[in-house]
């Protein structure tokens, strides 16, 4: 994944983002924290926004506009960026702290919908990760987030269902995976 990705070039400004996408627990943060340490080791200057920082239960997807403004706007124009991430103290989402983000070589953005259509001319590559089959995730999920997060989780897999076909996500991607980078399997 780290070849495709400096082989491509920058395409948000003097950035090079990758995406990882794909369903609620597939692997994306995990494989997004492998490609992060991998980078750190060839000493390229990362950052990695994840769509969790904007995604409610209620709000899947329209929050684009605030990552686009706070973050790619600004880091296209080769200015540091900053976005405002969800915090969920008590099971209801609150904007929380004010995150920094400076300009990188590499941004990676991850979760679901990071790889979406308004996003892909911008992408020097697209990674999806499959993670099994919808039970297998919603075990995944809920085992990370608690049974408390059961029905919410379900219902987010029924949306899913129908954004990545509509949004062609899985098919526009350079990169696919079965299962997350360096997860046990």
């Amino acid at each position: 994944m780290i070849q495709a990705l400096f082989a491509a070039p920058p395409r948000l400004g003097d950035v090079r983002v990758l995406a990882i996408d794909g369903p609620s627990g597939a692997g994306k943060s995990t494989s997004a924290r492998a490609v992060l340490a991998a980078l750190s080791t060839l000493d390229a200057r990362t950052a990695m926004v994840s769509t969790d920082a904007f995604a409610t239960w209620d709000d899947p997807v329209s929050w684009w506009p605030r990552l686009e403004q706070g973050v790619l706007a600004p880091l296209a124009a080769g200015r540091p960026g900053s976005y405002r991430a969800m915090e969920w103290a008590d099971g209801s989402p609150r904007p929380g702290r004010l995150v920094p983000v400076d300009v990188p070589e590499v941004l990676i953005l991850e979760g679901v919908s990071s790889g979406r259509r308004a996003v892909r001319s911008r992408l020097s590559c697209l990674c999806w990760i499959d993670g099994g089959s919808e039970a297998a995730r919603l075990t995944r999920t809920v085992t990370r987030d608690g049974e408390h997060s059961r029905l919410d989780l379900h219902r987010w897999q029924l949306f899913e269902r129908g954004w990545f076909p509509v949004d062609g996500t899985r098919a526009a991607a350079n990169i696919h995976l079965l299962h997350a980078l360096n997860a046990p399997r």
